[in-house]
């Protein structure tokens, strides 16, 4: 009964173990093949203008929304 448990916890781990070997091949191999022709699709980021505003512009601007939001609410809630 112990050699049976053995038997099948061997056959369990070589099971897992394979899978994930053929799991990295064919990541490996997916990564190449994107690699190679991955330059046909651009980048949507790098596709992008720049933007309107500086990042410190637009946290003001968030900054300005958020206090004004505060006031109303006081206003109405006194």
């Amino acid at each position: 009964m112990l050699l049976e448990g053995v038997n099948l916890m061997m056959v369990g781990m070589v099971t897992v173990f394979s899978f994930l070997v053929l799991l990295v091949g064919v990541l490996q191999i997916s990564a190449k093949v994107f690699a190679a022709v991955g330059h046909r699709w651009p980048d949507p980021a790098s596709a992008t203008s720049r933007p309107t505003q500086t990042p410190k512009t637009a946290i003001d601007a968030t900054i300005a929304v958020a206090l004004a939001a505060v006031v109303a609410h006081r206003r109405r809630h006194g």
